[in-house]
């Protein structure tokens, strides 16, 4: 017997309009209807839509060269990006390879932590620890660590088994009875208790994002969780791998997300910021220990492909991040991001579906709710998230919805996640724009 997917209330790629240019937080259709970019498009257009200065470094070196192989050849925009990269992270995280993006990168990681433990010898260090309500990516092995049911639930027995998913850091929604000030606890006993389970040899890494976003909503971890997590993780030698492709590179005010909780990793994936979206760009950065043993024993990583390095898109990644620097962009998401916050609550002010307004810097989750006291989710048969996202369209909005992030069903947010160069008027113009837009989508399912 066939089943029938169910209906959904979507637009159809047919029924999608054809984009035509860009400027700054400004997206325009064939049409000449002007969309405010309040998400960066996934969380991806850091320095907006047509910077002349990243499109002109681009021109320049594709006039030299566009790809200069990288067994073949070093490049000067290699080389500037990762010491950029590598001055950002700070600390002892100077080692990187250069992807096409952040599932690549994700996929990388994972290659590098066994390639670690390989070199150490420790062959039955295989697996990985990893979050319900998490995102790590498109390919198997990042979907294999994801705990983001809808998007794993084509592939479910062809993706590689062996590892856990505990729980997911969220304050809002907590484990029963734990108290605020007991969480990083709680949570690391869980962690340690999978460990001793499944067993303190077979471990390679756990994987996490510091602030979730498409599967939860930007979530950021609760105060102390990081540093809990990064002790139980040095107590049985797992490494610890922060991905960080849709929050970091600054988007959550510090360049390095988990930055903010004083919390260095092992590896840390970035991309989405990194390149601002112009070329394709992603980076796996590892710490020089975790180099050390790999650089003895294999030479180097063996992750990579075709397209790793890529000149081209290292010099765009260069540009980018010089501008970054230059206008102190970071700085800038870090001093904004409280009024951005602010905006919100105002716009949102007597919505009582709002059930929890969260996020750091320009980075920025709306969870909506059915009974704000009881946290209790709307029927995702209505769809919710999707009707926010239409209404926003239809008022010139571009925001980046997503839901089941109650049980991998239920559960409806909205990401915002502006450009950084967002002045104090657009960020006005996309509060404005969303609180008419949930009201509206509300008020279709007759809810306010």
């Amino acid at each position: 017997m066939t089943v029938q997917p169910k209906a959904t209330i979507s637009i159809a790629a047919s029924a999608l309009p054809k984009v035509a240019w860009g400027e700054g937080l400004s997206v325009y259709d064939t049409n000449g209807k002007r969309y405010i970019d309040g998400s960066g498009g996934p969380a991806v257009y850091c320095l907006g839509h047509g910077n002349r200065e990243v499109n002109a470094a681009i021109a320049a070196q594709l006039d030299r060269i566009a790809h200069g192989y990288r067994y073949t050849f070093t490049s000067d925009p290699l080389e500037e990006l990762t010491a950029l990269v590598a001055g950002a992270c700070g600390g002892g995280l100077t080692r990187m390879v250069f992807v096409s993006g952040g599932s690549e990168a994700v996929e990388s990681a994972l290659k590098i932590a066994l390639q670690y433990h390989a070199a150490r010898g420790d062959m039955t260090r295989r697996r990985f620890i990893s979050r319900e309500r998490s995102w790590h990516g498109n390919t198997l092995g990042a979907l294999s660590i994801s705990g983001f049911r809808e998007r794993r639930a084509p592939y479910e027995g062809a993706l590689i088994e062996g590892g856990a998913l505990i729980s997911p850091a969220n304050a809002y929604r907590p484990p029963e009875g734990v108290a605020p000030e007991a969480l990083p606890a709680w949570y690391a006993a869980e962690f340690e208790e999978t460990i001793l389970r499944i067993g303190p040899d077979s471990v390679a890494a756990f994987v996490f994002e510091p602030v979730v976003g498409a599967a939860g909503g930007v979530v950021p971890a609760p105060p102390g969780y990081a540093a809990a997590m990064r002790a139980v993780c040095d107590r049985y030698g797992v490494l610890m791998i922060a991905d960080e492709v849709m929050c970091g590179a600054g988007r959550c005010g510090t360049w390095r997300a988990l930055a903010h909780d004083g919390v260095e990793p092992d590896i840390l994936t970035v991309a989405k910021g990194l390149g601002g979206g112009f070329l394709p760009l992603g980076a796996t950065v590892y710490h020089q220990r975790v180099a050390e043993p790999i650089d003895r024993v294999y030479g180097g990583v063996l992750t990579g492909h075709t397209f790793t390095g890529h000149t081209a898109a290292c010099a765009a990644g260069v540009a980018v991040q010089t501008i970054m620097r230059r206008e102190r962009l970071v700085e800038r998401v870090h001093d904004l991001g409280p009024v951005f916050m602010n905006l919100l609550r105002r716009e949102l002010d007597g919505i009582e579906a709002v059930g929890d307004l969260r996020g750091r810097g320009f980075f920025v989750g709306v969870e909506l709710v059915a009974d704000r006291a009881l946290k209790t989710p709307f029927d995702p048969a209505e769809k919710l998230y999707i009707r926010i996202r239409n209404a926003a369209f239809e008022r010139g909005l571009i925001c980046y919805p997503s839901g089941g992030n109650v049980d991998g069903t239920a559960g409806d947010t909205v990401i915002l996640a502006p450009p950084y160069i967002a002045t104090e008027a657009e960020l006005e113009e996309i509060a404005v724009l969303f609180g008419l837009s949930l009201r509206s989508a509300l008020a279709e399912i007759g809810a306010g």
